[in-house]
């Protein structure tokens, strides 16, 4: 796995783990400055969806930093992959359900996490 793309994995690691923080700790607290659009008697009401949610972004942080520590460079690879798609795929539901920034801010990074996974590989697999 090149530098660049497990930078990008820590970075995309990390903005799940922001977002985790938000929906577990801080959705009441922080969500209506965060959300003004959205009526401030909501917040209460569903922190436990947010919380809930803010597991599961802790999990697809969990499952990037984990890639980064497995030793074989191909399931590596691979298992960053499938969470990278688990993003991407999160970042497409998001823009199709709430908002397109929501495909900017996870869905993009993601995909330019997975182009670069496998470029490089392809390009080695072409020189052979």
């Amino acid at each position: 796995m090149s530098r660049l793309a497990k930078i990008m994995i820590v970075l995309i690691a990390l903005l799940h783990l922001y977002i985790a923080w938000f929906g577990i700790f801080a959705w009441q607290g922080q969500g209506p400055a965060t959300f003004p659009d959205l009526p401030a008697n909501l917040f209460e009401p569903t922190t436990a969806m947010a919380a809930n949610q803010g597991i599961y972004n802790l999990c697809l942080a969990a499952g990037l930093v984990w890639s980064l520590f497995i030793r074989d460079a191909e399931w590596q690879r691979k298992v960053a992959t499938a969470f990278l798609l688990f993003v991407a795929t999160a970042g497409i539901f998001g823009a199709w359900r709430v908002s397109t920034d929501i495909a900017l801010v996870q869905g993009g990074p993601a995909v330019i996490g997975i182009l670069l996974l496998w470029l490089p590989v392809r390009k080695s697999r072409q020189g052979r």
